[in-house]
């Protein structure tokens, strides 16, 4: 139901597979066949996990029981016993300009030598941080997606939500650089034996170079350098459903956790606009 009338995406049928599964190794009946009671009884077996885990399990139990019950397999809803967890949003993690450039003249560096690899890491890094391109969406663009004087594309994101992205004349540039090392019959723009590269990949290459730049590895992901994209835009002046739309996000409250990011920012602009800020004392 989720693939073929809900349009869920690959990743999001993996992630609703694995809660549900997780849930059924804790119940001692088929999960089909749980009763109220053997739900709430989760609750225990569940303390030591994170608030988001557990808040992503019971949204699980809950769409699959509703599904049952839609369908006729069930009269009854037992998921209708599970307690919502209070969910906090955390802070995302960020790295600071100068790191960033760190980054980059590590990259940049190694793409001097012409070697394939430091062509394609450098052509990853311009795009992650140039762009704020999720994981999956940088690894499977395709081979034609970054074309010569177009300074965007457009991409088909979570959800399948289509969006427009920026792309720099940096990141355009360090793709044809990438791109004339690519054999004719590649279809993807960052291919492997399997197809495209994998996103543990991704998350291997961007860890070696912070690693490189003299970052703590365990800092940056990919997602760290979307952060950095989003939270860097703000701070320049950007607008926040500008700053929704590049991102992708449906609803703008999940934008809205870069303007607690930003705090330097915003106290930066209490001391410096507010009219006591420049009344006598």
């Amino acid at each position: 139901m989720l693939a073929s009338e809900a349009g869920a995406a690959k990743n999001t049928l993996a992630a609703y597979r694995n809660d549900l599964e997780a849930a059924a190794r804790d119940l001692s009946a088929p999960l089909g066949e749980a009763s109220g009671e053997a739900l709430v009884a989760l609750a225990p077996k569940w303390r030591s996990l994170a608030n988001s885990t557990v808040g992503r399990r019971t949204a699980a139990l809950r769409r699959f029981f509703d599904f049952l019950q839609d369908e006729g397999i069930r009269s009854d809803n037992p998921a209708a016993a599970l307690v919502r967890p209070r969910s906090e949003r955390p802070l995302p993690r960020i790295l600071d300009a100068d790191e960033v450039e760190r980054m980059f003249v590590v990259a940049a560096d190694r793409a001097a030598s012409g070697a394939p690899a430091a062509l394609r890491n450098l052509a990853l890094l311009e795009l992650l941080y140039g762009s704020g391109l999720r994981a999956t969406e940088l690894v499977s663009l395709p081979r034609r997606a970054v074309r010569p004087g177009q300074p965007f594309l457009i991409l088909a994101g979570k959800g399948g939500r289509e969006r427009m992205v920026p792309v720099s004349s940096r990141a355009s540039e360090a793709v044809a650089r990438w791109s004339e090392t690519l054999p004719d019959e590649a279809r993807q723009l960052f291919p492997s034996r399997s197809g495209h590269l994998s996103r543990v990949r991704l998350f291997q290459i961007v860890r070696a170079i912070a690693a490189e730049a003299g970052i703590a590895p365990e800092r940056v992901s990919p997602h760290v350098l979307r952060h950095a994209f989003a939270t860097h835009l703000l701070a320049g002046g950007a607008d926040l459903r500008a700053l929704q739309t590049l991102l992708g996000h449906a609803d703008i409250a999940t934008t809205q956790i870069y303007t607690h990011v930003d705090s330097e920012r915003l106290v930066r602009l209490v001391n410096e606009r507010h009219p006591l800020a420049r009344a006598p004392r």
